[in-house]
Parts: C-alpha cells; structure tokens; sequence
C-alpha cells in the first residue's frame, strides 16, 4: 500500500512540475525551426571549424573533436576528452549547441569526472535492486527506494548544475564568436541572438524538468516492481 501512495505522490509532483516548467516540447521545436536564421547560419563555416575556434577562444584547444553522422545529439565526453557533434548542418541552433558543448569541456574536470562515475554507478544500482526485486530478493525494499531517491537526486542536482552552466554562458560565447567572425551583420547576429534567448527561456526549463522526469519515472518504476511483487 506504501508504495501505491509513493507512486501516486510521484505522479501528482510530476503533474504539478510539468505545469511549472512549462514544458512543450512543440513550442521548442517551433523556436529552433526559423528559414530565415537558418539562411544566415549557412553563412558560417563547416561544424568542426566553428567547435575549433570556440575552444581556441576559450584557451582550451586539447579537447579530441568528431562529427558523427549517427549520433542526433552533441556532447563532450569527459573521460576521453573529446566533443561529439552531430551531423546538423542546417540549424542556425548549431551555434549555439556546439558553444554548449565546448564550455562543458572548460567545466571543472572533478565535477565532470565524478558526474560520469556516479551517473553509471547509480545507474547499476537501479538496475541490480530492480532485478533482485523482481525475483525476491530484496529485503528491506523500502530501504533501497530511500536510497535510490536520495542518490537520484544527487545525481540530478550535480547533472543539471553542469548543464545548466552550459547552457547559460554558450550564448554569450556565440554572440562573442559570431561579432568576432564579422561573417554577419550586427542585425543578423542580433536576431540570431534574440532566437537564442526566447529557446533558452523555454529550453532551460525544460532541460530541467526532463532531467528530474528521468529520475522520477525510475522512482515509480522501482515502487511498481515493489508492488507486483
């Protein structure tokens, strides 16, 4: 009965943080997809170039870079030291995404380092107490949800405090890049850059909300499993 009231405490949070993030993933969508800025992205050179000069701003020039046509997302990878980007050539968001992906690469490697250990650490945890659950094996199941949800939210706090250093300082190092390239005009750049606010007002949030989604549907999950079995 414990974890049916749980579980139903998680989904009227959940409900409720929706409704305060203001989450949509359309309304997203909508902002990063503008003909016109995409035009004027197309101005600017090939992904890796513009990844390169961001680190070289940025002081940081040992960071590994790769396009990768499989992958639908950029991301930095702190264990090996490189940037993936991926292959998306036609959004005038690339500037910003690869800016994103380049401050992560600035970002105090203790916390980035830890960040990646714990991530899969925590996430193993779910799995095997999940599996012993299943299969009862698991004493004192109430236990193991109380520290599931307090190393979530570790896990949470420390993911969305990188994220959200990224996120906030890659425009201003897009503006700084695109004013310094001069491959725009002061206009352009600005409406680039005013796109850039209205995704990120939205966009942040919902990194955010997202982030501690994931968290929480793992929480129900895990009650679930304690409730079947």
């Amino acid at each position: 009965m414990e974890y049916l009231v749980i579980s139903i405490c998680l989904i009227s949070f959940l409900i409720i943080l929706k409704f305060v993030f203001g989450y949509s993933k359309k309304q997203i969508k909508a902002i990063g997809e503008n003909e016109e800025l995409d035009k004027i992205a197309l101005k600017y050179p090939e992904n890796i170039e513009i990844c390169k000069k961001y680190l070289k701003m940025l002081n940081n020039e040992d960071v590994m870079i790769e396009e990768d046509k499989n992958v639908t997302n950029s991301l930095y990878i702190a264990t090996s030291n490189k940037i993936v980007i991926a292959d998306v050539k036609n959004s005038f968001t690339r500037i910003q995404t690869i800016a994103h992906e380049c401050l992560h690469s600035v970002q105090d490697r203790k916390i980035l380092i830890f960040n990646f250990i714990y991530s899969n650490i925590y996430m193993l945890y779910f799995l095997v107490i999940s599996v012993l659950a299943i299969f009862k094996l698991l004493p004192n199941k109430m236990l193991f949800l109380v520290i599931l949800i307090i190393g979530g939210l570790v896990n949470y706090f420390v993911r969305s405090y990188l994220e959200n250093d990224a996120m906030i300082k890659a425009r201003f190092l897009a503006k700084e890049y695109m004013e310094k390239e001069k491959i725009s005009t002061q206009e352009e750049i600005n409406k680039i850059v005013n796109a850039f606010d209205k995704l990120n007002t939205i966009g942040i949030k919902s990194v955010n909300y997202v982030l501690l989604l994931n968290k929480i549907l793992q929480f129900i999950i895990f009650c679930i499993i304690c409730m079947m079995r």
